[in-house]
């Protein structure tokens, strides 16, 4: 099998992910509930590993499927047997996985790279230590402050896709409404409770001396580093925030203040929303940051209400631009990310990525582009604490099949493969290949290479797809919108056709 996907999400697209889930219930022999996750976080190498041999459900009628809260609508069956198949093909060795991915945030040792972000995931002392039993590696607490916090209702909106799933989220949401004195006693019983997990206390000041004093108090109070809040896009109060992420000068006086106040490291949160983020990541620098963080959520507005025409969420009929998130957002932190760890000047920063992180695989992107943690808020939002399982094995699963020895060797690994647009080369064509025996007949992919395409595809006698390999350019949109995966990369290589 390798490492590569053998089971899609797709095929489960249905699951609920229950909560004690009532399949599960029904199951004498194994827990199904457990499995359908594995494979909804692309782990399905572990899931096929928890799976008894032989399968223990041959005979049982499918009891799991008719506890299902939608009865025989998920094939959990089918693919109990599809992961049995697999079995034998995966890697097992759950103790030496937690080895794998031990790592550091500048010398300070961790037992893996996730924690949560900055926001409502982490506001409690409750919510961080279910997260801390549940096998995170720390949390970066929800922004501490001096001001005055009142929040509006609701606060949240989404996109989903056609099957329900989030894909962007926009918040207005803005910092802790707990008192600094609660706040800072989180902070001691967190650290008292669990001292050897990371606590990155995010503060957010309006002037030098609330830097100041928000930092020094948070290291007094236990906090492990320093994560400075340039980046909310959501303030009522101006001059914070991403007003100051955008003015790279002030992001250089803040950074000094706070990190004059204290002696553990000092994390810099950046604002996405500015054309290059080194700007700010060098003055942050200048100022004695330890690290950079990145990215926060983008400006952003959605979901206008054709009746009134006001955007989500609706406050009383009115709204604003508020934080965008989610899985939407993970090529343009990417894009930041690569930023950061391309640029010479910033040589030895520890940057901290996040912005889309759902799936082990979303986190080995981000590694391999230069971030050395990784930071999650709207996944858990989503689908809870939980994920970090299927996050640390997903990840631990790759790294055991590649024989890398440590997580630290991820980072940074593809930044020598992103070059400038020039460097493309631009001589040869990878065709599409056609499954006919996957193929349906839909002529989806005739319709998008016809009106979006070089009209290379053709429909045959049984609706099958034939190229024109004279006017294939090897754009391969056919193969992203074929709805039953019945096109994939030749990948082979070929000349351009001359003319």
């Amino acid at each position: 099998m390798g490492i590569h996907r053998q089971i899609y999400r797709s095929e489960m697209i249905k699951c609920m992910l229950c909560e004690d889930a009532p399949c599960t219930a029904a199951c004498p022999a194994m827990d199904p509930a457990r499995l359908l996750r594995g494979i909804w976080f692309n782990n399905e190498s572990m899931s096929a590993a928890r799976v008894p041999s032989p399968l223990p459900c041959v005979t049982c009628h499918a009891m799991c499927e008719n506890a299902c809260v939608k009865p025989h609508q998920v094939p959990i069956h089918a693919l109990m047997d599809e992961l049995c198949r697999i079995k034998d093909d995966v890697i097992t060795g759950k103790e030496d996985f937690r080895e794998l991915l031990k790592t550091d945030i500048c010398g300070i040792p961790v037992e893996n790279p996730f924690l949560l972000s900055s926001s409502v995931v982490s506001s409690t002392y409750d919510m961080c230590a279910r997260a801390f039993e549940a096998g995170w590696a720390g949390a970066a607490f929800k922004t501490i402050c001096l001001m005055d916090i009142h929040e509006a209702s609701p606060r949240f909106s989404c996109i989903k896709s056609d099957t329900g799933t989030i894909i962007g989220f926009k918040n207005i949401e803005q910092l802790s409404d707990h008192s600094l004195i609660e706040n800072l006693d989180i902070f001691r019983r967190l650290k008292e409770k669990y001292p050897n997990k990371f606590l990155l206390a995010s503060i957010m000041g309006r002037k030098e001396e609330e830097w100041t004093l928000l930092a020094r108090e948070s290291e007094l109070a236990g906090a492990d580093a320093i994560e400075l809040n340039f980046s909310c896009p959501n303030m009522a109060e101006g001059g914070t925030g991403s007003d100051i992420g955008q003015v790279p000068e002030l992001v250089e006086m803040y950074t000094r203040a706070a990190k004059q106040a204290c002696s553990i490291p000092v994390f810099a949160k950046l604002t996405p929303n500015v054309d290059r983020m080194s700007d700010a990541a060098l003055a942050a620098m200048r100022g004695g940051a330890d690290g950079i963080a990145a990215i926060n959520t983008i400006k952003s507005l959605m979901d206008v209400n054709p009746d009134n025409f006001v955007t989500a969420p609706d406050v009383q009929g009115k709204s604003a631009v508020g934080g965008f998130s989610g899985m939407a957002v993970r090529p343009i932190a990417l894009r930041f990310i690569a930023e950061l760890g391309m640029n010479p000047d910033l040589s030895g920063m520890h940057i901290s990525g996040m912005g889309g992180i759902e799936t082990w695989t979303d986190a080995l992107e981000f590694l391999t582009l230069g971030a050395s943690s990784l930071q999650v808020t709207t996944a858990v939002m989503q689908y809870g604490y939980r994920i970090i399982d299927d996050l640390c094995e997903g990840l631990a699963v790759f790294m055991k099949y590649r024989n890398i020895k440590n997580v630290k060797d991820l980072v940074g690994a593809g930044l020598k493969l992103v070059v400038d647009t020039e460097e493309i080369e631009r001589d040869t064509i990878v065709y599409p290949k056609f499954l006919h025996e996957r193929c349906v007949g839909c002529e989806r992919c005739y319709v998008s290479c016809r009106d979006g395409g070089h009209q290379a595809i053709t429909p045959g006698k049984d609706r099958r797809p034939m190229l024109n390999p004279k006017r294939c350019v090897g754009c391969h949109l056919c193969l992203l919108v074929c709805p039953n995966k019945a096109i994939v990369s030749s990948g082979i290589r070929v000349p351009k056709p001359r003319d």
